[in-house]
Protein backbone atom coordinates (compact mmCIF):
# COMPACT_ATOMS: atom_id res chain seq x y z
CA UNK A 1 0.00 0.00 0.00
CA UNK A 2 2.87 2.36 1.03
CA UNK A 3 4.53 2.18 -2.15
CA UNK A 4 1.75 4.66 -3.53
CA UNK A 5 2.10 7.07 -0.73
CA UNK A 6 4.00 10.44 -2.00
CA UNK A 7 6.81 11.57 0.66
CA UNK A 8 3.81 14.00 1.91
CA UNK A 9 1.47 11.33 2.56
CA UNK A 10 4.20 9.03 4.29
CA UNK A 11 5.35 12.05 6.60
CA UNK A 12 1.54 12.66 7.36
CA UNK A 13 1.84 8.71 8.95
CA UNK A 14 4.61 8.98 10.72
CA UNK A 15 3.31 12.07 12.05
CA UNK A 16 0.13 10.25 12.92
CA UNK A 17 2.36 7.91 14.42
CA UNK A 18 3.99 10.41 16.79
CA UNK A 19 0.97 12.04 17.63
CA UNK A 20 -0.15 8.84 19.13
CA UNK A 21 2.97 8.24 20.84
CA UNK A 22 2.87 12.13 22.32
CA UNK A 23 -0.69 10.90 23.70
CA UNK A 24 0.64 7.73 25.45
CA UNK A 25 -1.99 6.14 22.77
CA UNK A 26 -1.13 2.17 21.53
CA UNK A 27 -2.55 2.91 18.39
CA UNK A 28 -3.21 4.76 15.06
CA UNK A 29 -6.44 6.65 15.08
CA UNK A 30 -8.31 8.62 12.76
CA UNK A 31 -7.52 11.80 15.17
CA UNK A 32 -3.79 10.84 14.94
CA UNK A 33 -4.39 10.97 11.21
CA UNK A 34 -6.19 14.10 11.02
CA UNK A 35 -3.16 15.44 13.86
CA UNK A 36 -0.27 14.43 11.10
CA UNK A 37 -2.23 16.34 8.68
CA UNK A 38 -2.20 19.19 10.42
CA UNK A 39 1.68 18.93 11.40
CA UNK A 40 2.89 18.53 7.94
CA UNK A 41 0.94 21.42 6.92
CA UNK A 42 2.49 21.87 3.59
CA UNK A 43 0.80 19.14 1.39
CA UNK A 44 -2.28 19.60 -0.90
CA UNK A 45 -4.82 18.87 2.07
CA UNK A 46 -3.65 21.74 4.45
CA UNK A 47 -3.62 24.21 1.12
CA UNK A 48 -7.54 22.69 0.60
CA UNK A 49 -8.21 23.43 4.23
CA UNK A 50 -6.95 26.73 4.35
CA UNK A 51 -8.71 27.37 1.12
CA UNK A 52 -11.77 26.87 2.69
CA UNK A 53 -10.92 28.64 5.39
CA UNK A 54 -9.98 25.97 8.14
CA UNK A 55 -7.89 27.07 10.76
CA UNK A 56 -5.05 24.41 10.74
CA UNK A 57 -4.26 25.69 14.95
CA UNK A 58 -8.28 25.16 15.53
CA UNK A 59 -8.21 21.48 14.03
CA UNK A 60 -5.43 20.75 16.57
CA UNK A 61 -7.71 22.32 19.33
CA UNK A 62 -10.54 20.74 18.85
CA UNK A 63 -9.07 17.60 18.15
CA UNK A 64 -7.33 17.57 21.56
CA UNK A 65 -10.61 18.73 23.18
CA UNK A 66 -12.11 14.96 22.45
CA UNK A 67 -8.70 13.20 22.75
CA UNK A 68 -7.81 12.52 26.08
CA UNK A 69 -3.76 11.38 26.79
CA UNK A 70 -3.34 7.78 28.45
CA UNK A 71 -1.84 7.13 31.50
CA UNK A 72 1.73 5.68 30.66
CA UNK A 73 4.01 6.94 28.08
CA UNK A 74 4.46 4.12 24.95
CA UNK A 75 7.44 2.85 24.19
CA UNK A 76 8.86 3.75 20.22
CA UNK A 77 7.44 1.06 17.82
CA UNK A 78 5.31 0.13 14.91
CA UNK A 79 2.12 1.44 16.30
CA UNK A 80 -1.60 -0.32 14.46
CA UNK A 81 -4.05 1.13 13.55
CA UNK A 82 -7.50 1.38 14.56
CA UNK A 83 -10.21 -0.57 12.40
CA UNK A 84 -11.62 3.24 11.06
CA UNK A 85 -7.87 4.44 10.53
CA UNK A 86 -7.63 1.49 8.47
CA UNK A 87 -10.65 2.19 6.52
CA UNK A 88 -9.60 5.77 6.05
CA UNK A 89 -6.97 4.30 4.04
CA UNK A 90 -8.63 2.23 2.09
CA UNK A 91 -11.17 5.64 1.20
CA UNK A 92 -8.54 7.16 0.76
CA UNK A 93 -7.38 4.45 -2.06
CA UNK A 94 -10.51 4.24 -3.64
CA UNK A 95 -10.70 8.16 -3.25
CA UNK A 96 -7.00 8.17 -5.33
CA UNK A 97 -8.98 5.85 -8.07
CA UNK A 98 -11.97 7.37 -8.42
CA UNK A 99 -9.83 11.03 -9.58
CA UNK A 100 -7.55 8.80 -11.89
CA UNK A 101 -4.71 9.26 -9.48
CA UNK A 102 -1.33 6.66 -9.66
CA UNK A 103 -0.09 8.00 -5.83
CA UNK A 104 -2.27 8.53 -2.70
CA UNK A 105 -1.34 12.13 -1.36
CA UNK A 106 -2.56 13.95 1.50
CA UNK A 107 -5.50 15.03 0.00
CA UNK A 108 -6.75 11.54 -0.18
CA UNK A 109 -6.23 11.32 3.25
CA UNK A 110 -8.35 14.07 3.79
CA UNK A 111 -10.95 12.47 2.06
CA UNK A 112 -10.97 9.46 3.47
CA UNK A 113 -11.09 10.49 6.94
CA UNK A 114 -14.44 12.42 5.50
CA UNK A 115 -15.64 9.16 4.14
CA UNK A 116 -15.19 7.36 7.61
CA UNK A 117 -17.84 9.69 8.40
CA UNK A 118 -17.99 8.12 12.37
CA UNK A 119 -14.16 8.69 13.47
CA UNK A 120 -13.09 11.68 15.86
CA UNK A 121 -10.99 13.28 12.65
CA UNK A 122 -14.51 13.28 11.13
CA UNK A 123 -16.47 14.57 13.88
CA UNK A 124 -13.90 17.21 14.47
CA UNK A 125 -14.22 18.21 10.48
CA UNK A 126 -17.96 18.17 10.13
CA UNK A 127 -18.08 20.27 13.60
CA UNK A 128 -15.75 22.92 11.56
CA UNK A 129 -18.34 22.95 8.80
CA UNK A 130 -16.52 20.48 6.64
CA UNK A 131 -18.37 18.07 3.94
CA UNK A 132 -16.96 15.73 1.50
CA UNK A 133 -18.70 16.94 -1.33
CA UNK A 134 -17.33 20.70 -0.32
CA UNK A 135 -14.06 19.43 0.29
CA UNK A 136 -13.53 17.22 -3.27
CA UNK A 137 -14.77 19.86 -5.33
CA UNK A 138 -11.76 21.96 -3.83
CA UNK A 139 -9.44 19.20 -4.58
CA UNK A 140 -10.72 19.27 -8.37
CA UNK A 141 -10.34 22.89 -8.18
CA UNK A 142 -6.98 23.43 -6.67
CA UNK A 143 -5.79 20.32 -9.27
CA UNK A 144 -7.24 21.80 -12.04
CA UNK A 145 -9.11 18.93 -13.25
CA UNK A 146 -13.13 18.45 -13.93
CA UNK A 147 -14.95 16.11 -12.27
CA UNK A 148 -14.65 12.51 -13.19
CA UNK A 149 -17.13 10.39 -14.80
CA UNK A 150 -19.37 7.63 -14.34
CA UNK A 151 -16.90 5.00 -16.00
CA UNK A 152 -13.61 6.54 -14.62
CA UNK A 153 -14.94 5.41 -10.92
CA UNK A 154 -14.49 2.19 -11.64
CA UNK A 155 -11.31 2.44 -13.43
CA UNK A 156 -7.61 1.46 -12.19
CA UNK A 157 -4.61 3.46 -11.23
CA UNK A 158 -2.78 3.33 -14.21
CA UNK A 159 -5.47 5.33 -16.42
CA UNK A 160 -5.07 8.12 -17.43
CA UNK A 161 -6.17 11.28 -16.28
CA UNK A 162 -8.04 13.17 -18.47
CA UNK A 163 -7.32 16.89 -19.57
CA UNK A 164 -10.08 19.51 -18.83
CA UNK A 165 -12.40 21.08 -21.23
CA UNK A 166 -10.57 23.44 -23.28
CA UNK A 167 -10.75 27.17 -22.54
CA UNK A 168 -12.92 29.55 -24.90
CA UNK A 169 -10.69 31.42 -27.04
CA UNK A 170 -12.34 32.62 -29.99
CA UNK A 171 -12.92 36.78 -28.10
CA UNK A 172 -8.71 36.91 -28.34
CA UNK A 173 -6.64 38.25 -30.88
CA UNK A 174 -3.62 36.50 -32.32
CA UNK A 175 -0.82 37.69 -30.07
CA UNK A 176 -2.70 36.51 -27.11
CA UNK A 177 -3.78 33.12 -28.35
CA UNK A 178 -0.04 32.93 -28.72
CA UNK A 179 0.36 33.68 -25.52
CA UNK A 180 -2.16 31.11 -24.44
CA UNK A 181 -0.49 28.46 -26.86
CA UNK A 182 2.82 29.16 -25.17
CA UNK A 183 1.48 28.32 -21.64
CA UNK A 184 -0.23 24.80 -23.43
CA UNK A 185 2.98 23.91 -24.47
CA UNK A 186 4.67 24.37 -21.29
CA UNK A 187 1.59 22.24 -19.76
CA UNK A 188 2.15 19.67 -22.34
CA UNK A 189 5.81 19.38 -21.41
CA UNK A 190 5.05 19.43 -17.32
CA UNK A 191 2.26 16.76 -18.22
CA UNK A 192 4.67 14.02 -19.89
CA UNK A 193 7.25 15.04 -16.85
CA UNK A 194 4.71 14.33 -14.43
CA UNK A 195 3.67 10.82 -16.34
CA UNK A 196 7.57 9.82 -16.41
CA UNK A 197 7.94 10.50 -12.84
CA UNK A 198 4.93 8.62 -11.74
CA UNK A 199 5.83 5.69 -14.32
CA UNK A 200 9.00 5.77 -12.11
CA UNK A 201 7.33 5.98 -9.06
CA UNK A 202 8.88 9.06 -7.55
CA UNK A 203 5.71 10.25 -6.43
CA UNK A 204 6.92 13.25 -4.37
CA UNK A 205 7.81 14.26 -7.90
CA UNK A 206 4.85 13.84 -9.16
CA UNK A 207 3.45 15.64 -7.14
CA UNK A 208 5.18 18.82 -7.45
CA UNK A 209 4.67 18.55 -11.55
CA UNK A 210 0.95 18.30 -10.81
CA UNK A 211 0.91 21.41 -8.70
CA UNK A 212 3.31 23.37 -10.90
CA UNK A 213 0.73 22.14 -13.93
CA UNK A 214 -2.08 23.16 -11.70
CA UNK A 215 -0.45 27.00 -11.24
CA UNK A 216 0.13 27.48 -15.13
CA UNK A 217 -3.77 26.27 -15.75
CA UNK A 218 -4.87 28.80 -13.50
CA UNK A 219 -2.58 31.60 -14.85
CA UNK A 220 -3.28 30.78 -18.76
CA UNK A 221 -7.04 30.77 -17.87
CA UNK A 222 -7.13 34.00 -15.54
CA UNK A 223 -5.19 35.50 -18.36
CA UNK A 224 -8.42 34.41 -20.97
CA UNK A 225 -10.58 35.41 -18.55
CA UNK A 226 -9.51 38.78 -17.99
CA UNK A 227 -8.89 39.72 -21.68
CA UNK A 228 -11.89 42.11 -22.65
CA UNK A 229 -14.47 40.82 -24.80
CA UNK A 230 -15.77 42.41 -27.84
Amino acid sequence: MYQQFTDRARKVMQMACAEAQSFNHEYIGTEHILLGLVAEGTGVAANILKNLDIDLGKIRREDEKIVQAGPDAVPMSKLPQTPRAKKVLEYAIEEARRLNHNYLGSEHLLLGLLREAEGVAAQVLINLGLRLKTVHAEVLNILGQSPPSPESESSTWDDEEEDPPPVELQHLPESAREIVAEFNCQIDVIKEEKEQAVAAQAFEKAAALRDLEYKLRKLRDEFISHWPHG
